[in-house]
């Protein structure tokens, strides 16, 4: 479904991302294990063309240059220079990480907004699934983001990508700043959606412990590095694994 072949990313003279080739196969979910600053972001922003935007804006106020390297092609057609809102069409969402929502409106008017590109009834299907995989966000529904606790913001997050209908669900930093009792919710949410809808999810995420066990392959970032890779259940048996990130 998805496939990068020797990424590379500089902003300025600093390498972001280093010869980095991964590949995601339809229906999988897929896990990039990172600590900060290890790429992750860099990656997501760069698979939904956010970095294309984020480089034609620096490139007009002659700010940072951001300069990619290498190919990304997915479903067989190569999407390297392809807009964020043509990869959206294609299906490529992207939840960035913490939860950004629009504070002023409602739960409900938050999903609708992000069901920009799909018809009336679509919509309503779509706000469905999200309520059925996240059900304490029903008693939301009429109350405002920005009153939300942090773990409810990141349910109506990725709900919000939900609207979209994608094909490939990426997801960055979704555990971050959550109590573990909603992290494994979140989790469960997680393999509920690809079970459900059949979407292919590639997960970035510095807290591999609870991401590990769900996932079909995984790959660790440093420093923009790939540095190991393998099925969920080698990397989380991995003592290097174990050491850097469950601290064993």
């Amino acid at each position: 479904m998805l496939k990068v072949e020797n990424l590379m990313v500089f902003y300025e003279n600093a390498l972001a991302i280093n010869e980095l080739s991964i590949h995601v196969e339809e229906g999988e979910i897929v896990g990039i294990i990172g600590s900060n600053s290890a790429g992750k972001t860099t990656l997501v922003n760069t698979l939904s063309g956010l970095l294309l935007d984020t480089q034609l804006k620096e490139k007009r106020k002659g700010g940072e240059r951001i300069t990619i390297f290498g190919r990304i092609t997915f479903l067989g057609k190569d999407i390297t220079n392809l807009w964020a809102d043509e990869r959206v069409k294609m299906g490529i969402v992207l939840s960035r990480e913490r939860h950004p929502v629009f504070v002023e409106s409602d739960v409900e008017e938050n999903l609708k907004i992000a069901a920009y590109i799909t018809t009336k009834k679509e919509m309503k299907e779509n706000i469905a699934f999200v309520y059925k995989v996240f059900p304490s966000l029903v008693p939301l529904r009429k109350r405002k983001a920005g009153f939300l606790s942090g773990g409810e913001q990141q349910m109506l997050a990725i709900g919000m990508s939900l609207m979209a209908k994608p094909r490939l669900l990426l997801l960055d930093e979704p555990l971050l700043g959550l109590s573990p009792t909603i992290q494994v919710k979140l989790i469960e949410s997680i393999v509920q959606i690809r079970k459900d809808a059949n979407v292919t999810i590639l997960i970035c995420e510095q807290f591999a412990r609870p991401v590990l066990p769900i996932i079909d392959k995984g790959y660790v970032l440093e420093n923009g590095m790939l540095t190991l890779e393998g099925t969920g259940k080698e990397l989380y048996n991995n003592p290097e694994i174990k050491a850097a990130y469950f601290g064993v």
